[in-house]
């Protein structure tokens, strides 16, 4: 937002044409967050994901590039969510396995140390 106009250009002592710029976004963001609609309309819509024409006996349209990238996209979009979930469920597996061989290993020492000794070895084996 910058406005300049030939009172402030006297006092900044220049000679300087008087312009405005505007907001880059004039629209209410606020009112398209509360709707759950994207900050810029023109990414989507029905102009920009639907065919320009169709054939009147029902044969399907060719693919305009737009269309064609942003399909492109949506599959590396889909592509990288899918390693992300496929990385998430091998580290949850492999937690639960170091958590196992813990327990296990817990166990063994634990199974180790508690030996009859003595007598009581003997009585055991009577029995």
């Amino acid at each position: 937002m910058l406005k300049l106009t030939q009172r402030a250009s006297l006092l900044v002592g220049q000679n300087i044409r008087f312009f405005q710029t505007t907001q880059i976004q004039l629209l209410d963001q606020v009112w398209r967050r509360k709707n759950r609609l994207t900050l810029n309309p023109n990414t989507e819509s029905p102009l920009t994901c639907l065919p320009d024409f169709s054939y009147l006996d029902g044969r399907p349209t060719p693919l305009g590039k737009n269309q064609k990238r942003r399909l492109e996209k949506q599959r590396g979009i889909a592509k990288h969510i899918v390693k992300g979930l496929d990385e998430v469920h091998f580290a949850e597996k492999r937690y639960e396995r170091i958590q196992k061989e813990k327990a296990q290993e817990r166990e063994q020492i634990i199974n180790n140390k508690l030996k009859p000794k003595g007598y009581h070895l003997f009585n055991k084996n009577k029995e």
